[in-house]
């Protein structure tokens, strides 16, 4: 199981933008979950990022929500944005 890591600025987009909006929360907790388990499931889409984002990986709540982490290491990560594909690329 991974170990998960809220960034502050993490944290202060979470609330703005996921906290009030009850799918959106709810499809964030379930992938959350999902990524703990098995942080490379297909479902997620798990992929490392290229350019000025490189050594930083995302992985997909629904079709326009992406998680931005880093891999601290085998076992811990730390959450760094979220949002639309063209908010957090």
């Amino acid at each position: 199981m991974i170990k998960i890591i809220w960034d502050q600025g993490f944290k202060r987009i979470y609330k703005k933008k996921i906290k009030n909006d009850e799918e959106l929360k709810k499809k964030f907790w379930n992938a959350i979950e999902l990524f703990s388990n098995e942080p490379f499931n297909s479902r997620l889409r798990t992929h490392k990022l290229t350019g000025r984002l490189e050594g930083l990986w995302a992985f997909s709540v629904n079709y326009d929500c992406r998680v931005v982490f880093r891999f601290l290491d085998k076992s811990e990560v730390l959450l760094i944005d979220i949002g639309g594909h063209d908010e957090v690329y």
